[in-house]
Order: C-alpha cells, then sequence, then structure tokens
C-alpha cells in the first residue's frame, strides 16, 4: 500500500471494515505515515445533492493534478451488510481514474452518519500518499454529527426545500458546519434559504458561543452541482480556509516561541544584561536579537 498498490489499500480498508485480527498492529505500522492528507466531509439530508458534488469537487482536484480518495457511507443492507447505495455508480466517471479511489462503506448501524471504522480507513488512505480525502456521509439528518471528529474541513449542503435556517440550527448543524452549500440554488426559495442562513450564521458566530475558529464566519455559497455551478468557488472557500489554519499556526507558534524566548532572558543573568541594553538604548534592537539567539542556540 505504501508503495501505491491500490488493491493492497483496499484489502487491508476490507480488514479494518471487518475488525479483523491484527488490527491494533496494523494502524501502528501506518502511524509514521500520517498527517499529509486534508479531509474534507460533505454531509447533508438526503436528496441534497452530496454525491454530485463530491464528484464536481473531485473532477476540479484532478484537473489541478490532484490524487484524491473518496469514502462514501452507505446506509447498511438489513441483508448482507453491505451498502445499499454504492455511491460509485454515480461517480462512473472516476471509476478508471488510477489517481482516484474510491470506497463506500456501510454504516452498520452506527448512527452518526459514518461507519465506525472510517477513521482507520482515513488514516490508511492518508498514509498511502492520497493528499485529498473527501468523506460523503449517509445523510440521516440530525444525528449526523460524527463527521466533525474526523473532517478538517465539514461542508453541510442544504436545498431549499428541505427547511429553513430554524431546522439547521436545530439540527445542530452550525456546530457542525464550516461551509454552507445551498444546492439546487436555481429552484425558489433558494434566495430566502441563503438570507436566513446567512442572518442565523452571523447571529451564531457574534452569540457568546465560542466559535471553532475565532476568524472564520461561516460562508454561505450558492451552487447548481448538477451544472458544475459554485464547485469552484466551494473549492476556492475550502483552499482559503486550509491556508488560514496554516497562518493560525504560525502566528500561535511565533507568539508561544516569543514568550517562551522572553521568560528564558529574564531568568538567566546574561541574556538580562543584553535585554538592560537594549532597553537603556546602549544596544539596537537587531544586535540584541542576535546575541540572544546566538546565546540561546548555544544551549544543549
Amino acid at each position: 500500500m505504501l508503495g501505491g498498490d491500490r488493491l493492497a489499500l483496499a484489502r487491508l480498508i476490507t480488514r479494518v471494515e471487518n475488525r479483523q485480527t491484527g488490527l491494533a498492529e496494523l494502524m501502528r505500522a501506518v502511524q509514521p505515515h500520517l498527517g499529509r492528507a486534508h479531509v474534507v466531509g460533505v454531509t447533508g439530508p438526503p436528496g441534497a445533492g452530496k454525491s454530485t458534488l463530491v464528484d464536481r469537487l473531485t473532477s476540479r482536484l484532478r484537473a489541478e493534478g490532484e490524487r484524491v480518495a473518496i469514502i462514501a457511507v452507505d446506509p447498511s443492507s438489513p441483508f448482507t451488510g453491505g451498502a445499499v447505495l454504492g455511491d460509485r455508480i454515480r461517480m462512473q466517471t472516476h471509476t478508471l481514474d488510477e489517481n482516484v479511489f474510491i470506497r463506500s462503506m456501510a454504516t452498520r448501524g452506527s448512527l452518526g452518519g459514518l461507519a465506525a471504522a472510517t477513521g482507520d480507513v482515513i488514516k490508511l488512505m492518508d498514509a498511502a500518499g492520497f493528499p485529498w480525502i473527501l468523506i460523503e456521509t449517509v445523510g440521516v439528518g440530525q444525528t449526523e454529527l460524527d463527521i466533525i471528529k474526523q473532517a478538517d474541513t465539514t461542508v453541510v449542503i442544504l436545498v431549499p426545500e428541505s427547511g429553513d435556517s430554524v431546522q439547521a440550527m436545530k439540527a445542530g448543524l452550525m456546530e457542525v458546519a464550516d461551509i454552507f452549500v445551498v444546492n439546487k440554488a436555481d429552484r425558489e426559495g433558494a434566495h430566502s434559504l441563503m438570507a436566513e442562513l446567512r442572518f442565523s450564521v452571523h447571529l451564531h458566530y457574534a452569540s457568546s458561543v465560542s466559535p471553532k475558529d475565532i476568524d472564520w464566519e461561516i460562508p454561505i455559497l450558492a451552487a447548481q452541482a448538477t451544472n458544475d455551478v459554485g464547485v469552484a468557488e466551494l473549492l476556492g472557500e475550502e483552499k482559503r480556509r486550509r491556508a488560514r489554519r496554516r497562518a493560525d499556526l504560525r502566528m500561535l507558534l511565533t507568539d508561544e516561541f516569543a514568550g517562551r524566548v522572553m521568560a528564558m532572558v529574564e531568568g538567566d543573568a546574561e541574556l538580562g544584561s543584553t535585554l538592560e541594553a537594549v532597553s537603556d538604548g546602549k544596544l539596537d534592537a537587531y544586535s540584541g536579537m542576535e546575541r540572544i539567539l546566538a546565546r540561546l542556540l548555544r544551549q544543549p
């Protein structure tokens, strides 16, 4: 699998799904190869167009030369326990693409919209070298909250006939969504739904309830996935969110590093004298910085 063998990946996923013996050893073996993939979850009510949107997103990513893995979580058959719908049927344009790996998974009784083994399957796909992993949940309504635990970004799809923004708030989607997409936006009621969502999102963002990301007010996008309208905007928002999260990490690292350096400076006589020299104007700030860094870098 680590060498790019798709059949090996498929067989390992089957092991994970069936919870076969040796699972703990398998997951320990892939651990050093994790952390490269970006996981996008797509959720929403049945019939909202999740499969179509995932298909169009995949086309956009492939046009940019990206490799994509897709997990399509379907309801379980009461007779076989397997996936009922088989989303690979709805993504036929990618089935022969060696750089797209599609796996349908059955929920097998899980009530959170995801199969219980989804987290381990994501790790396998990450270790296999797929930089983008798209997850389509089963579409079970108000219980689809597991996706937030697995995805870096959660896209919630609604359609005009799926109800107003109050219903979205009742379902807990304000806590789940990083991006809202109103699909089938050419239908009657789409504009009013988007307006209601924008109002609800802003109220939620401005409320005392701390948002997941301080500087991210959930965007509301219009789309017609069937006609590939609005998909480029969705991918643009996803990339903007990804870049902003990196910027957040860079800022946190800078602040933390600066705080630790100042604590060390104040607790060290030599560094303290340099700080005092800068404070008294006897030494310029750049020279002081170079002295402090040179002293810190000499420490074991």
